[in-house]
């Protein structure tokens, strides 16, 4: 099976520092990648190259066996991939509606949308609502509410949704437990498997490896800057991923660079 996003050789250097050391990387039709890394080992920067929000100095990526160049994370949208980055990227003062719209409005049609550019804001409310809802979130009562009176889990929620909304390709959530309570982090695994479960595939950031393991199909290891291996969990233990993760365990040759 060929993968639906790949990378080869991607480099990307910050003056002496070098982030991406001819770095690899694959993703399968349908399923859920972890990406998992120590500090530092240039994980963020992958995902930033394959979200449009950093430009690599070298290497090629391919989306569905087609060449792709990315030089804003609006080329990586336009494309069908989204990223629910950690901080949210949310307008606490705006509702739920406005905030899965920002920067996609739509417009009311004829005369009053194209001359006057008045917004459509039955049509994104309706919308909203059934997104909300085709994931199970509609506890969230008025959609017209502000974000900021949401909770953690519900605010994360709204920000899966609104990925799942617009991602038709691929969706990356980057640390999307992190912060949250036992109750509202399970829910959240709840979502990004129900996502899945609809053929989106999902790439996931994460250092909480009991999630990991829970939900990922297959974990890229990251280390140094480039993929050290990719590993099935149903095959290694959490302590296995964490000693080849730190350097302190080498993995075995079948899955290196796999």
């Amino acid at each position: 099976m060929e993968p639906l996003l790949k990378a080869r050789n991607l480099v990307k250097r910050y003056g002496r520092v070098t982030a991406l050391d001819q770095c690899d990387f694959d993703l399968m039709p349908g399923e859920i990648l972890a990406v998992i890394g120590d500090n530092g080992a240039g994980k963020s920067t992958l995902i930033k190259a394959l979200s449009g929000a950093v430009i690599p100095d070298a290497g090629t990526m391919w989306l569905d066996g087609a060449p792709i160049e990315f030089s804003s994370p609006n080329d990586a949208r336009a494309k069908g991939i989204e990223t629910v980055y950690q901080t949210l990227a949310m307008s606490p003062a705006l509702s739920i509606a406005d905030n899965m719209f920002m920067g996609r409005e739509l417009r009311r049609p004829g005369f009053m949308g194209n001359w006057l550019r008045k917004l459509d804001h039955k049509a994104m409310e309706d919308f909203a609502r059934k997104k909300l809802s085709d994931l199970g979130l509609m506890t969230i009562q008025n959609i017209n509410q502000p974000v900021e009176t949401l909770s953690g889990g519900q605010r994360q929620g709204v920000a899966v949704a609104r990925a799942a909304a617009f991602g038709s390709r691929v969706i990356i959530l980057d640390e999307p437990t992190a912060a949250l309570g036992v109750k509202e982090s399970r829910r959240v695994l709840e979502l990004i498997l129900d996502v899945r479960s609809r053929g989106i595939p999902i790439i996931l950031i994460s250092h909480n490896m009991p999630h990991v393991f829970e939900v990922a199909d297959r974990i890229h290891i990251h280390r140094l800057g480039r993929r050290l291996c990719v590993v099935d969990p149903k095959d290694y233990t959490m302590s296995d991923a964490v000693a080849f993760m730190t350097g302190a365990k080498e993995p075995p040759a079948d899955v290196l660079a796999a």
